[in-house]
């Protein structure tokens, strides 16, 4: 019996060890619990706003009037672009030696 009497402790030891291991999952359990919860009505909340959101959009009716009277207008002329003349002289000398010279 002298050997059981010396396990005891140890074994009382790992008893509260196991018992405050066991507490701690508890906790955590209930905390997971309470934060899947809190999850599900934040998931339902973002539903209903997106689905709201949705259902409240309507098309921009200036797009469609826009649409429209591009339709109805002719076609802008095309773009005008300007080229500085101030190298021109140059450039004219060059394709002139270069014409030259085929």
């Amino acid at each position: 019996m002298g050997g059981s009497q010396q396990q005891s402790p140890v074994l009382l030891a790992r008893i509260a060890e196991k018992k405050a291991e066991l507490a701690n999952l508890k906790d955590l359990q209930a905390l997971s619990g309470g934060l899947a919860d809190q999850m599900q009505m934040l998931a339902d909340k973002l539903s209903t706003l997106s689905n709201g959101t949705e259902a409240k959009l309507p098309q921009p009716k200036e797009e469609e009037d826009s649409e429209k009277k591009a339709e109805d207008e002719p076609p802008l002329p095309q773009t005008l672009v300007r080229i500085p003349t101030q190298h021109a002289p140059a450039v004219i000398e060059q394709a002139n030696a270069a014409t030259a010279e085929d």
